[in-house]
């Protein structure tokens, strides 16, 4: 549960909790083992016979499981799958049905904020999140928790250099780069023009935005605020700037 570099080279993850372990058993992913109580083996027996586990099942007594970091976060039952196969983002640019809408991800360290962005991006319909250099691994344990398994519905990928990445969507795809920056010369993200394909960057909440991912973007936004506030949180951001690009769609829908 501690070894998070050791995971990392693997190529495996932790799931724990029972929504989250049901997420990636309904998956595509590979499992690689589980450890659950009796009482979720029953229930799960089921389930389990459709898929192919590529270790070993373990059941365990609940007062053995408490052990384990904590019988009140993972709920007594774990797993460990294998991370997927990246994909590729240019290749969702190229296929995916118009209006394309991605997220990319600059300098976010914080799992927890990580997982939730994701469960965000997934709510609102997002065809990538891509997590550049400076950013956590998705697939860190406290990322997948807080996601609550919508990781394994949707895409994420890891790139080495974000601000050239961005440059291709931009230039060779015709992008929209839309950076949530409020410190800098930004519209409130209710007057700006999200026509198109999107692809909104998100940046760290002390430094924002990185000055070379800025000077990919072609336009920059804020979220217009009250008392005085300059920021919220990161995932709170990416909730409400994707609402937006999800209600203009829909407006855009219903005149159509």
């Amino acid at each position: 549960m501690r070894r998070t570099a050791e995971h990392l080279k693997e190529g495996i993850f932790v799931a724990e909790g029972e929504k989250v372990v049901r997420r990636l058993v309904e998956s595509n992913l590979q499992i690689v083992s589980m450890l659950l109580t009796e009482e979720w083996f029953a229930v799960y027996s089921d389930l389990l016979t459709s898929r192919e586990i590529e270790d070993y099942i373990f059941v365990g007594d609940k007062s053995l499981l408490e052990t384990i970091v904590g019988y009140g976060l993972h709920q007594g039952i774990m797993a460990i799958g294998r991370v997927p196969r990246e994909t590729d983002v240019f290749a969702v640019a190229a296929t995916s049905a118009k209006p394309k809408l991605f997220v990319a991800l600059d300098g976010i360290a914080n799992s927890e904020n990580m997982g939730v962005i994701i469960r965000n991006c997934a709510a609102f319909g997002v065809n990538v999140v891509i997590s550049g250099e400076t950013s956590c691994d998705p697939y860190l344990r406290r990322a997948v928790r807080n996601s609550m398994g919508t990781i394994f519905r949707l895409p994420v990928t890891h790139v080495e250099d974000l601000s050239q990445s961005l440059r291709k969507l931009r230039d060779e795809f015709s992008f929209h780069i839309v950076g949530a920056d409020p410190k800098f010369v930004s519209v409130n993200v209710d007057d700006a023009n999200l026509a198109g394909d999107v692809c909104l960057v998100l940046g760290s909440e002390g430094d924002g935005i990185s000055n070379k991912v800025r000077d990919m973007c072609t336009l920059r936004v804020k979220i217009p605020m009250w008392n005085e506030v300059d920021s919220i949180n990161v995932s709170s951001s990416v909730a409400v700037l994707l609402f937006e690009v999800s209600r203009r769609k829909s407006c855009l829908n219903n005149r159509l």
